[in-house]
């Protein structure tokens, strides 16, 4: 079907009021923040920066930066993951692939992996959409904790609060 339209229409907003349900929208004009007290510390060496935490639905989109080669924790997801690598490389131990800068990685449900960032990468940040959780397990499958939006909700307020941002400083980033 052909739309027809004047070019002055087209470059016209919307004009309807939105839904009055419709949530609001979350633009964050420097995702790789200037201030270093955004990151949020996860492990040694290890940050997230929350860019969308939505704790009606479950999910959450953070960049995930590691400034150390090594092994970080296996894990588990009930539900897909989306990555797309901004800066360095890494790989699963348990796949022959590497994502690299510019790449985009697909997590299907049920996949557990190890992730690993090699020894000749200085810093990797990955921007990532994780939905449901990220169960922890040992390399045979036992429980050894686990994450999802309202815990990632909690680490923020706890850092925040300490580096002088205030507790509040995460509502920006909560739908």
């Amino acid at each position: 079907m052909k739309m027809t339209q004047t070019d002055e229409q087209a470059r016209m907003p919307y004009q309807l009021p939105m839904p009055a349900e419709a949530g609001r929208d979350i633009v964050v004009p420097h995702a790789i923040p200037e201030d270093d007290r955004v990151w949020v510390p996860q492990a040694e060496n290890v940050w997230f920066r929350p860019l969308c935490l939505n704790v009606s639905q479950g999910y959450w989109v953070n960049l995930l930066k590691v400034r150390k080669a090594g092994v970080l924790t296996r894990h588990r997801h009930p539900n897909p993951v989306h990555g797309f690598v901004l800066k360095g490389r890494w790989h699963y131990l348990e796949h022959d692939w590497v994502a690299e800068e510019g790449g985009y990685v697909y997590e299907p449900p049920g996949e557990t992996h190890t992730l690993v960032v090699p020894n000749d990468v200085e810093e990797m940040i990955t921007l990532f959409q994780v939905n449901g959780i990220m169960y922890y397990v040992d390399p045979w499958g036992k429980h050894l904790g686990y994450e999802d939006v309202f815990t990632k909700v909690d680490l923020c307020r706890a850092h925040y609060e300490k580096v002088g941002l205030g507790r509040d400083f995460v509502q920006q980033f909560i739908r």
